[in-house]
């Protein structure tokens, strides 16, 4: 019989000494990781959630070697990430992207780059199912290439010119704060990005990714739920739903505003008996 683990972070904060005094408070997020958990036990998996301060790159990398060691071909993992996205320019080795930027999940103490992430995933055995879910700001492909924020559709999204009031809805580490903390942090970016372009572990990771929105666009918080992972929950209906992964995905999509439309991404290569089972089968 198959295992399945699942690990759920939400940060409705983070750790303003590591990020030039910004706390990037958001509201929904724990309640994201709580649902999202929830459902994964229902469906049998045995689930670790981090919330906030425990969201760590430690706690986060520890949790996924764990589950590396102990999974093996028929099993799947469960990943699913709310909070902040942002993005760190790429210009080291021969991985670089052409968009010259990494997307990174923004965790408690630091930026998670999207390259770290597949790394983790690429410890797998082979044969292991991978389904990710990040409701997060440009989290369209993850780890392909992404077009630089459009500031022109992030104004029509929120129906503001209010860089303040964007912020404060969307689950967007600010430019400004992105590139600040860059520059502060600059060397060791550009060491982490020659490690995992040196190493091309990532290259081999196999996952489905559902993201909160596509590579342009911003993923909205809310006062219960995330708008993507709130209509996940409603689309999956306490277990109604019976269709598989594609399904799941176009009818999350149908229930979305244009202006946030989720994504359906592969990493790899991904076996399509996985595809067509039904979403969060152990």
């Amino acid at each position: 019989m198959a295992t399945g683990l699942s690990l759920h972070i939400g940060l409705n904060k983070v750790d303003p000494k590591k990020y030039g005094g910004w706390d990037g408070e958001l509201v929904a997020c724990e309640n994201d990781a709580h649902d999202m958990a929830r459902i994964a036990r229902a469906a049998g998996f045995s689930d670790t959630t981090l919330l906030t301060a425990d969201g760590t790159v430690e706690n986060v990398t520890g949790e996924l070697r764990k589950a590396a060691e102990r999974l093996t071909r028929g099993d799947i993992l469960l990943f699913s990430y709310s909070g902040h996205g942002g993005q760190v320019p790429n210009r080291v080795g021969p991985d670089s992207e052409p968009d010259d930027m990494d997307e990174t999940l923004v965790l408690f103490d630091r930026e998670f780059l999207d390259d770290e992430l597949y790394r983790e995933f690429a410890r797998f055995a082979d044969g292991v199912r991978i389904l990710a879910f990040l409701d997060s700001c440009h989290s369209g492909s993850a780890i392909e290439v992404r077009d630089l924020l459009n500031p022109e559709a992030m104004r029509e999204q929120f129906q503001t010119d209010d860089p303040d009031e964007i912020e404060n809805k969307a689950r967007l580490m600010p430019v400004d704060r992105q590139r600040e903390i860059y520059e502060r942090d600059k060397d060791f970016f550009q060491r982490l990005q020659r490690e995992l372009a040196d190493g091309g572990d990532h290259a081999r990771a196999n996952a489905v990714l559902i993201s909160a929105c596509q590579d342009n666009q911003l993923a909205s918080d809310g006062p219960v739920n995330g708008k993507f992972t709130g209509t996940l929950i409603e689309v999956w209906g306490d277990g109604a739903f019976q269709g598989p992964y594609r399904a799941f995905h176009r009818d999350i999509l149908r229930r979305m505003p244009p202006t946030q439309s989720p994504n359906l991404h592969l990493a790899g290569q991904p076996q399509e008996e996985f595809l067509e089972q039904r979403p969060f089968t152990v």
